[in-house]
């Protein structure tokens, strides 16, 4: 390790860096919209100044939308989704499966073989037959019929809550390209390029790293109270 660069110089480093209040807020403001807190957006408006760059009355909307497939009301969820923006399913072929596939997932949930099984044959298998992609997918699900208890079989991952937030999740997003917004925070990428960086500079120097996401509180990695 070629140097070692101690507090006072590190602190010195950074207060030399100038970023605009202005640029910190947008990234606030971005970081609320695209989590969906309305009131805090609503409050952070006013109190910063800073314009929300859509209507945020949309924002509640999608967040219903959101909730409905994370408690599985998949129906609930679609019905909104064509109601705001009919393009965001009938465009995206892989979210459209996975909004079916999910759809599926909740019958069998709810102990509905025969229903499940005719969903599977009318809606899913063509969707199989026309995109090859899917098939290992829909096998997977079906499979879940053979099981007495399906959330305890081999694909009982499928049956998670996880599941659900992971097709929530790319439904939101889908719904945030089609408002022509971030797909995702801004903020999460700045976290993983920031944890990217500490770890190139670490073979470079020892200097105070942030311990604390929360406080912003810095540590030098000989320091104890780092570990």
């Amino acid at each position: 390790m070629s140097s070692k660069i101690n507090m006072e110089q590190w602190e010195a480093k950074l207060s030399a860096v100038n970023i605009p209040k202005e640029e910190m807020n947008k990234l606030i403001m971005n970081f609320l919209i695209t989590e969906g807190y309305v009131e805090a957006a609503k409050m952070f408006e006013k109190e910063s100044g800073t314009a929300a760059s859509m209507d945020l009355s949309t924002i509640q909307e999608r967040m219903e939308i959101r909730r409905a497939v994370q408690s599985g009301q998949m129906d609930v969820a679609i019905d909104k989704v064509n109601d705001m923006n009919p393009e965001i399913l009938e465009t995206q072929e892989e979210l459209f499966f996975h909004m079916q596939q999910q759809r599926l997932i909740e019958l069998i949930r709810k102990g509905k073989t025969e229903e499940a099984l005719q969903f599977a044959e009318e809606y899913l298998a063509p969707q199989g037959e026309e995109h090859p992609r899917f098939l290992e997918e829909l096998e997977r699900t079906v499979t879940l019929l053979a099981f007495h208890d399906a959330k305890s079989s081999p694909l009982g991952d499928l049956m998670d809550i996880a599941q659900r937030q992971k097709t929530a999740s790319e439904l939101n997003a889908a719904i945030l390209h089609s408002q022509c917004l971030d797909k995702e925070s801004r903020l999460p990428t700045l976290l993983k390029i920031l944890f990217w960086s500490q770890a190139q500079l670490d073979d470079k120097c020892a200097y105070p790293h942030i311990t604390d996401l929360v406080t912003g509180q810095l540590g030098l990695p000989s320091d104890p109270k780092s570990a």
